[in-house]
């Protein structure tokens, strides 16, 4: 058995899920069980409707367990987003492997708990599967409240920010009127924005939204509309819409990767910030 855990946000585990479900299509008629585990990070991440949707999105079709009182996750002594299990047939750990990469080993000790040997499987992610590009990535993942926040260039009281006019490389700001809270920074009024200066081929913000319904956003590059390194959430004009919980696809440079300043601007309150994520 194969024991995946991930949260449906999680950049990290997104970019292992094409050989996740390549090794449960390629080992099935060979004996290969694949057990996802769904344990939320973010509070949102605990609705079920929400965890359905990105598994079929993911194209997930083994069982997913919805471990939101994370009584699998405590049972494994687990402590990362993804991780990965391999169990024998009388169901003992015979060895694990944390985060991406590790992929051909990973499959030889599939391959040797099965008792088969023969070619890996071919894989490659596209869209917000792709793997990262490591040469080029300066700007860590970044928290947007304040239990994990760093690196917030703030300019303004009572929550009514303002942008500074200049970001330093990996920080970040709000204009508007935002309220920073524990795991996310929310929209309360207005139109409003957040800024972020980076250096990586793609650029991702995880947001959920607050509102009845979608909240439209437009994002910008230097102050230009991203044209042809928009995300997959993002048109070539900048625009998208903010539905679902999701972590959502802003930018992919299709030019020479350097430091870029994006900006996304809400027109309507409601948007719910956590955390911007590279590749």
């Amino acid at each position: 058995m194969l024991v995946d855990f991930g949260t449906l946000t999680c950049i990290n585990w997104l970019r292992t899920q094409p050989w996740t479900r390549a090794w449960a299509a390629a080992y099935r008629d060979d004996g290969l069980v694949v057990l996802g585990v769904h344990t939320p990070e973010f509070s949102f991440e605990h609705d079920v409707g929400l965890v359905r949707r990105a598994m079929r999105e993911r194209g997930v079709d083994y069982p997913v367990a919805v471990d939101n009182d994370y009584k699998i996750w405590t049972a494994f002594d687990n402590h990362y987003w993804p991780a990965l299990y391999f169990l024998d047939g009388d169901g003992v750990a015979r060895d694990q492997h944390f985060g991406e990469g590790r992929y051909e080993e990973s499959e030889r000790v599939l391959q040797w708990l099965l008792g088969v040997e023969r070619d890996l499987v071919q894989v490659e992610g596209v869209g917000v599967e792709a793997a990262a590009d490591w040469d080029h990535l300066r700007t860590p993942e970044t928290y947007l409240g304040y239990a994990r926040g760093e690196r917030f260039s703030a300019d303004g009281e009572h929550h009514a920010y303002t942008l500074p006019r200049e970001l330093r490389l990996n920080h970040w700001a709000l204009s508007g009127a935002w309220a920073v809270e524990r795991e996310r920074a929310a929209l309360e009024q207005g139109r409003g924005s957040i800024a972020c200066r980076f250096e990586a081929r793609d650029a991702h913000l995880v947001m959920n939204r607050a509102a009845p319904a979608p909240v439209p956003f437009r994002v910008l590059v230097d102050g230009s509309p991203p044209g042809a390194s928009h995300g997959v959430h993002v048109d070539a004009d900048g625009g998208g819409l903010l539905d679902d919980g999701r972590m959502y696809q802003l930018i992919r440079e299709r030019d020479r990767v350097r430091e870029r300043t994006l900006e996304i601007i809400f027109e309507e309150p409601g948007a719910e910030a956590y955390a911007f994520t590279f590749g």
